[in-house]
């Protein structure tokens, strides 16, 4: 495997000092000094020039195998912005148009019915009024769900057919999908927002639209053109086990001890070992930093590389704009429950969150800055006002248990002296 992480210009030169910078490095290196990070990889680049790239700890804390610019990281959810790009490139061919039915594809989804009552042994439901559309699935606005959030009764129904963590055993992209569709919505599809399984039923949509698996269709259409060489769903038979960072969860800490700690959880950890039956076009890919860094560089560039084109500029620019309805953030539309983004003052777009007021976020940023972020704390955004594109990397379950996201805005704003 191949490092794309040489530093490509002198921090001053792009307007970032670099003594201010290493706050950040130093910060992160904190919590892992302290046992609540294993390492991390963060790189910051400003005008299309990588000026930061800062490494410390391990990938594997047992075996004492530090971070490299080659470790390979779960990006978990990092995965989605693919999806929606991989989705917006056949909008862009004219095969679907966003206010279509997604039944016109997956006809399990014909007749949704939706949550109103009762228990999840019980639960009491109504037909939808509204067909689940394609911009409902960019959006999270399907009533879908995740498993994991413990939050809704229907949270417990997707439990229980074994949609918490992962996917039943050996069921691929086709069944995942109708025994999602099997399952209540938890609102009327675009009448709420709602964390959930929407992008990987985008990705088998993608699927059936293209004719093609969709592992294949990010091979041939996003990865080969950008170089992304060490990008996959899971590892291949050609790569190097020991290059794939552990992954840790954390724990409470012992009494006198940390406040937190982590644990290798093998059973998490071996899932990405091997290509899985079912290619999530949510959260299944294994991906590089630099491999990382080429796809969120075509996103600051308005969907251009250095060999081409993937998505137009204008489509770049509609998908990071606010797409809740009445520019509405996340805390008042959204419900209030896990997402890989804090929900005040940042909206929602077509595959990202991003920051509509700066002031009632909170955090020193820009109104118009994107991003999204993975369950393992990976994180990434773009600032097209300042021009700069941060990511960062570690393996750590679940993403709120350090205030990380936060701490990389303010940690690089304030380097920014131009």
């Amino acid at each position: 495997m191949r490092s794309d992480l040489t530093i490509s210009t002198d921090p001053a030169e792009v307007g970032i000092d670099a003594g201010r910078l290493d706050r950040l490095d130093r910060r992160l290196a904190r919590w892992v000094d302290d046992g609540q990070l294993p390492g991390f990889l963060v790189t910051v680049a400003r005008h299309g020039h990588l000026a930061h790239v800062g490494r410390y700890g391990h990938r594997d804390v047992e075996n004492d195998l530090p971070v490299t610019d080659d470790t390979r990281w779960r990006i978990f959810s990092m995965t989605k912005p693919v999806t929606s790009v991989a989705a917006m490139m056949l909008y862009e061919e004219g095969a679907f148009e966003l206010g279509d039915p997604i039944s016109t594809w997956l006809p399990e989804f014909a007749e949704p019915r939706v949550y109103v009552a009762g228990s999840d042994q019980k639960p009491v439901t109504v037909p939808a009024v509204e067909p689940i559309r394609v911009w409902h699935l960019l959006t999270h606005m399907s009533g879908l769900t995740y498993g994991f959030h413990r939050a809704h009764p229907v949270d417990g129904m997707y439990r229980a057919a074994g949609h918490e963590w992962g996917t039943p055993p050996g069921a691929d992209s086709a069944e995942v999908s109708r025994q999602w569709a099997s399952m209540p919505l938890l609102f009327q599809p675009g009448s709420e927002w709602n964390y959930g399984v929407s992008t990987d039923v985008l990705g088998r949509l993608i699927e059936v639209v293209s004719g093609q698996p969709l592992d294949e269709f990010f091979e041939e259409r996003i990865f080969r053109p950008l170089g992304m060489a060490d990008t996959s769903f899971g590892l291949r038979e050609s790569d190097d086990a020991e290059s794939l960072a552990r992954l840790y969860v954390a724990t409470p800490g012992r009494p006198g001890g940390p406040s937190s700690g982590m644990t290798f959880m093998e059973s998490f950890d071996a899932a990405a070992h091997t290509k899985p039956a079912f290619l999530s076009g949510g959260g299944g890919l294994v991906s590089t930093a630099g491999d990382y860094l080429r796809f969120v560089e075509l996103l600051r560039r308005g969907g251009s590389y250095d060999g081409g084109r993937l998505l137009g500029s204008r489509t770049i620019a509609h998908m990071r704009r606010n797409h809740l309805p009445g520019n509405a953030d996340l805390e008042s539309f959204g419900r209030p429950l896990y997402a890989e983004t804090p929900l005040r003052g940042v909206g929602f777009g077509l595959g990202f969150s991003m920051v509509l007021d700066p002031a009632r976020y909170g955090v020193v940023s820009s109104a118009g800055d994107y991003s999204w972020g993975g369950a393992a704390s990976t994180a990434f955004y773009v600032d097209p006002v300042e021009d700069l594109t941060v990511t960062f990397y570690t393996q750590l379950l679940p993403s709120s248990t350090l205030p990380i996201r936060n701490y990389l805005r303010a940690l690089v704003h304030q380097s920014l002296v131009d």
